[in-house]
């Protein structure tokens, strides 16, 4: 592992000493947002899966609905039927934050509260299988705005899961054991100083007493 480029003093080691705390700290709590955010976005995938089957089958019926109507209206008769919505239908998008990600929500204003304006003819000229397929049209358009909404909360906490993931993976396979790695170069480095200093001191002492004891002949 590569160390870091700085001067190996006890100041030094105290500094990196108190970032290697720190780092830990935000890898633990980073950590656990991983896990928090993967717990939440199994949950959301699992929803969107029964919802998307249970869309999926409702675009069928209306599907069928709407063949059926077909078969037994004239096409122009069936086009001009469906030319003039009287009933106007918005969305209003929110968002909610989930473990610091910016999720849509998606909410359905009707325009018209008469519960008939879904139906945009009238009903002499027209089967009840118009009716059917309107009907279930209507229906499902929660459940559409729903599936919208889960599959981009997906999509973004996705990816901030991979950012999370790759911040994790850096600071516990990159930046703490460079720390630790470095931390334990500069206490070899004083160590190693500290040896050198006691051997001097010892030399200087030894030095000292022969000088004041005459004992410097035997060094001759």
């Amino acid at each position: 592992m590569d160390i870091m480029n700085v001067n190996p003093t006890r100041m030094q080691m105290t500094k990196l000493k108190r970032q290697l705390v720190t780092a830990k700290r935000g890898h633990k709590m980073l950590k656990d947002k991983r896990d928090e955010l993967m717990r939440r976005f199994i949950e959301l995938v699992q929803e969107n899966k029964k919802l998307r089957e249970k869309v999926e089958a409702e675009l069928k019926v209306c599907s069928a609905h709407f063949v059926n109507a077909g078969a037994v209206m004239n096409h122009k008769a069936l086009d001009s039927s469906l030319m003039s919505s009287k009933q106007r239908t918005g969305v209003e998008v929110g968002t909610k934050n989930i473990m610091s990600v910016d999720v849509p929500q998606f909410s359905t204003v009707n325009q018209s509260p008469e519960k008939g304006d879904i139906y945009p003819y009238g009903f002499a000229f027209t089967s009840f299988e118009l009716d059917d397929a309107v009907t279930s049209l209507n229906e499902l358009m929660p459940d559409l705005i729903r599936l919208a909404e889960i599959e981009k909360s997906c999509e973004l906490m996705a990816a901030e899961i991979e950012r999370t993931r790759r911040r994790v993976n850096s600071l516990e396979h990159v930046m703490i054991p460079r720390y630790e790695a470095t931390i334990k170069y500069i206490a070899m480095k004083l160590e190693e100083n500290d040896r050198s200093s006691r051997t001097r001191l010892m030399k200087v002492k030894d030095m000292l007493l022969e000088k004041a004891h005459h004992y410097s002949e035997k060094y001759e």
